[in-house]
């Protein structure tokens, strides 16, 4: 069996956690202490984030897109797939680690997504931008963490609790989506989504695709059209 190699590590803001670059052979990983939070062997569920969410509102005129959370650069590489030449998509990661390692190590995994001229990259808390939002996207997809039950940063509470679906919702035009994974189900959340004012779909999609795997959670969140 081949070890894993530790190619770079970073500190976790407002946490004592750190943040590490795994490889293995073809395979990488990205962990929190001894915790996997995501790995390059399973991300059929983060591309079906994206692609569902984006067939949605492709048609539209210069589509605008937030994709919160970069990860290994795999929902942004699905999103910009379905999307045309117009859209306008706005990639913001908190952790300037993950960046670096999207255009370096980790850059042709998802097939360098951020090389695209569609995309803008914003070094921050997707939380602020949907604060100061105001009808502004056509989507919001958030890959934030491990989904509502996540481990990394205990600010991301607000993210998924009633404010920030709030603010999700207040900075989505009409008829736009909220897409959202999560490693596993939530029915508290999917309430809140609703208490919110979103037509929600909750979905399982397996985390390799078409090869299976463990089941993960998608919601899809519509605003009144």
């Amino acid at each position: 069996m081949i070890p894993w190699e530790l190619l770079d590590s970073a500190p976790i803001p407002a946490s004592r956690d750190e943040l590490s670059l795994h490889r293995r052979g073809t395979d990488f990983s990205v962990r929190v202490g001894n915790q996997e939070l995501m790995g390059s062997r399973a991300h059929g569920s983060e591309e079906a984030l994206a692609r569902i969410a984006c067939r949605r509102i492709a048609s539209r005129p210069r589509a605008q897109v937030v994709v919160g959370g970069l990860g290994m650069g795999y929902t942004l590489s699905a999103a910009l797939k379905e999307l045309a030449s117009d859209a306008d998509v706005l990639v913001v990661e908190l952790l300037p680690a993950i960046v670096e390692w999207n255009r370096g190590s980790l850059a042709d995994l998802a097939g360098r997504p951020l090389e695209d001229r569609r995309v803008r990259v914003h070094e921050g808390d997707v939380a602020e931008t949907l604060r100061v939002g105001r009808a502004s996207y056509d989507s919001i997809l958030l890959d934030v963490d491990n989904g509502p039950e996540g481990f990394t940063r205990g600010g991301n509470d607000w993210l998924y609790g009633d404010s920030g679906l709030t603010a999700a919702f207040r900075a989505l035009r009409p008829g736009g989506i909220l897409a959202v994974w999560s490693a596993g189900p939530d029915r508290r959340f999917a309430m809140r989504l609703r208490r919110t004012g979103f037509r929600v779909e909750d979905l399982r999609v397996p985390a390799r695709g078409d090869r299976g795997g463990a089941q993960h959670t998608i919601w899809i969140a519509e605003t009144p059209s």
